[in-house]
């Protein structure tokens, strides 16, 4: 395939292929994806999104008729690739379940079993929703659903943090690649778990290096909030920009208010990359829990998805309590160019912004 050389010719030329009137993609963030900011954006001319991993089978149906019912525009759906099963250590559980007490309720041994919905199950729901784009994250889709995708007519969009993975979702039949940046928001989309510090390379870094060596469209995502970033986006080769944080104070959004306060004129320094949430690493506002958990005498956080599991109480807690502190608030280091306006607006305004900016 050859791509258009000019920054407006390839955001046009994506636009046409998958269905859209301007080349702006709303992260499909797990927690974070109500309907209404997937229709928002999807109305103003972008795609919407959905983060489904830990949605049911029935969510994901539900969620898809839900969009449906208001919009027919493009959405996407977008799963985690499954780690291997974690190690577990019950010694090391019961140091991080004491310091978590100190955030929170107290923990049980039991809330490091938790364990992610039915991968397979999930995969055969967004099938049978029949997006127009399903997406992955931390690795690839095994070939047997890809082949299905195909077969169905759906696109499958590949996150990538580093040319090799680019490269091995490019060879799996990934129709785009979405270059996440180490500024982005939320979880990390490293194929390794471990190797995720380590592999932080920042957006404008890594652009150019997709488009000297990759044949399909590029979708750039990571501390893009406003139209500069657009614009520099695609003139580094992208075809088309994903924001996440750049809507999260857009009421269609629906976080918790502390949340959206916490990101207004957020610097970049006050946010940090972190285990502590999850286990997996993510970007996110750096609280006193994040903080803390980063200090030197502070247990290393377990595995995905035993940490999730052991810090469900106290993020459920901080949440019922309006404590950001202790919240699992996301963010890029971008999330000062948030601002709390309706979706549809922050996406006619984003690319209103860029085209004036970009030539032709």
């Amino acid at each position: 395939m050859t791509t258009p050389s000019s920054p407006l010719a390839r955001a046009e030329a994506f636009c046409r292929r998958f269905g859209l009137r301007v080349p702006i993609l709303a992260a499909p963030m797990a927690g974070a994806c109500p309907v209404g900011l997937a229709v928002a954006v999807a109305n103003a001319g972008g795609m919407g999104g959905m983060g489904a991993l830990l949605s049911t089978p029935e969510a994901i149906a539900a969620w898809a008729g839900g969009f449906r019912g208001q919009s027919n525009g493009a959405f996407q759906m977008n799963l985690w690739i499954p780690d291997a099963p974690p190690v577990r250590d019950a010694a090391h559980e019961a140091r991080v379940r004491d310091f978590l007490a100190g955030f929170g309720p107290s923990v049980p041994p039991e809330a490091g079993d938790a364990a992610p919905p039915d991968f397979a199950a999930q995969c055969e729901a967004l099938l049978a929703a029949r997006p127009p784009v399903v997406s992955s994250i931390m690795g690839v889709f095994p070939a047997a659903f890809v082949a299905r995708l195909k077969a169905a007519g759906i696109a499958w969009f590949a996150c990538a943090t580093t040319l090799a993975e680019a490269r091995e979702a490019e060879a799996a039949g990934a129709d785009a690649i979405v270059a996440q940046g180490f500024e982005a928001g939320g979880h990390r989309g490293a194929f390794d778990p471990a190797a995720a510090d380590r592999q932080s390379v920042g957006l404008f870094a890594l652009l150019p290096h997709f488009a000297d060596h990759l044949r399909v469209p590029i979708v750039a995502t990571g501390g893009i909030g406003d139209g500069r970033g657009v614009a520099a986006a695609l003139t580094l080769g992208a075809s088309a920009v994903q924001v996440g944080t750049a809507l999260l104070r857009s009421p269609e959004a629906a976080i918790a208010p502390a949340w959206a306060a916490s990101i207004a004129d957020l610097p970049p320094d006050a946010t940090a990359p972190t285990r502590a949430f999850s286990g997996r690493l993510g970007r996110a506002v750096a609280t006193d829990y994040v903080r803390a958990a980063a200090a030197p005498d502070a247990p290393v956080p377990a595995p995905y998805p035993v940490q999730r599991g052991l810090t469900a109480a106290m993020r459920d807690a901080a949440a019922k309590a309006g404590d950001v502190q202790r919240m699992q608030a996301w963010a890029g280091q971008a999330a000062a160019l948030a601002r709390a306006e309706p979706a549809g607006d922050i996406v006619r305004r984003l690319w209103e912004e860029a085209s004036a900016l970009l030539p032709g």
